[in-house]
């Protein structure tokens, strides 16, 4: 197989693509074909840092009897300068075909310019659940006392809520003309020259992001999902997601599932063996919450702005984004991606922490279902924090710690495996 460029014409000569099976579970070959997407600013530095990491965990783990075969695919600002687009309409397809792929960070610009790169893939490809697992290093620095009580899974709807990107600028014709509807067709006065955003949050958005999160919440036997809204406020967006989400878990998962008022008012208190307890919590609360009695909380299932927030604020609490995964994750498609920007100004240094990207690369090992190698990465990763040898970021908050690039990071992660 060519591993890297764009040749529409070229056959992949090695390798063989992964499939979606009729029941929605996928069906991986030994060597299958996965895309990648350097990204901009470091990128390139951390995407090199763990394809070295993740080739040598499906090594190790299996013996050379599977093996990963990469396909560049081109998006950002490489993109951009080869074929004078953003993504390409073949990267799009390939990401299709691919099934799986993994992607570095993308350039965003702040207030003008071209939409998020991000946003637009999560949109086309209709990725529909943002997945992000926060959890604790043992000796990564962190603001709070316990992050150990920190292990969560957030699962951010994707497409809809002020995500989807329906707005109108302050003074444009088309903001004076929803001016004009709202007052004119429903009594609604807003100051002048006033800016609007749209906010569509549909049942079927909402209720396919609740059945995976409860899903995956069964798979790994966790306790319990909450729902994260601000449903007292915006009482039929916000307040119907919480609404449709426990429609959803009792019409599907009724003999899965128990309702934390259930527990307290048919249960005694105490929750049926091997039921998943739903909850909902107001987002504000929740931030509280997650600082206060983190442990109490497992998935969580957010609209696409409060889950923005959340896995951020959860990501500090054990010590940045620099250790965050992440996966932008469909029905038949799913893009595994560092949480952090692209940092431009560190770019080709050799600096960063190639951290956020190596455990996305693991979310993305678990997917094809090729856990033993998620495990190893996990482990060497664990070690390598644990014996201090850590990149810049971590190691000026570290006491006794040895810097190293990122791709001595990488190194030293497969050199404990």
């Amino acid at each position: 197989m060519e591993e890297r460029g764009m040749e529409t014409n070229q056959e992949v000569m090695k390798g063989s693509w992964i499939r979606v099976g009729d029941d929605g579970g996928l069906l991986v070959p030994d060597d299958p074909v996965v895309g990648f997407i350097e990204g901009d600013g470091v990128g390139p530095d951390i995407w090199a840092a763990t394809r070295l990491v993740l080739d040598a965990a499906v090594e190790k783990s299996f013996g050379g009897a599977k093996r990963i075969f990469w396909r560049e695919l081109l998006a950002g600002e490489k993109a951009f300068e080869a074929t004078g687009e953003w993504v390409p309409q073949e990267t799009l397809e390939m990401l299709r075909r691919c099934v799986v792929a993994i992607k570095g960070p993308m350039t965003t610009p702040v207030g003008e310019g071209i939409r998020s790169l991000n946003v637009m893939l999560r949109q086309v490809l209709d990725l529909y659940a943002c997945v992000r697992p926060v959890r604790y290093f043992k000796g990564v620095p962190s603001p709070v006392r316990y992050p150990e009580k920190v292990n969560m899974v957030i699962f951010r709807e994707n497409t809809e809520d002020l995500y989807a990107g329906i707005e109108w600028a302050s003074g444009s014709p088309e903001a004076r003309r929803f001016a004009s509807i709202l007052k004119e067709e429903f009594g609604v006065e807003v100051s002048g020259e006033s800016a609007f955003g749209v906010k569509p949050m549909s049942r079927r958005g909402t209720q396919r992001l609740v059945r995976s999160a409860i899903r995956y919440a069964l798979s790994r036997n966790l306790s319990s999902v909450t729902f994260v809204h601000k449903g007292n406020i915006m009482k039929y967006t916000e307040g119907a997601f919480r609404k449709w989400g426990y429609e959803l878990a009792a019409e599907e998962f009724p003999d899965a599932t128990v309702t934390e008022a259930e527990v307290l008012e048919e249960h005694g208190g105490k929750v049926p063996f091997g039921r998943v307890v739903i909850k909902d919590r107001i987002a504000d609360s929740m931030f509280q919450q997650a600082l206060l009695r983190p442990e109490e909380y497992h998935v969580l299932a957010t609209p696409n702005l409060n889950g923005d927030y959340l896995s951020d604020a959860l990501a500090a609490q054990v010590g940045g984004l620099g250790m965050a995964p992440g996966a932008n994750i469909g029905d038949s498609c799913a893009v595994f991606e560092a949480t952090h920007g692209s940092a431009p100004k560190y770019a080709g240094l050799d600096r960063v922490n190639p951290g956020s990207l190596i455990l996305s690369g693991v979310m993305m090992l678990e997917h094809l279902g090729w856990d033993e190698a998620g495990r190893m990465v996990t482990g060497a990763m664990e070690k390598t924090i644990a014996d201090r040898v850590v990149t810049y970021d971590l190691a000026r908050q570290m006491e006794g710690a040895r810097e190293v690039k990122c791709s001595e990071f990488a190194q030293a992660v497969v050199e404990r495996m």
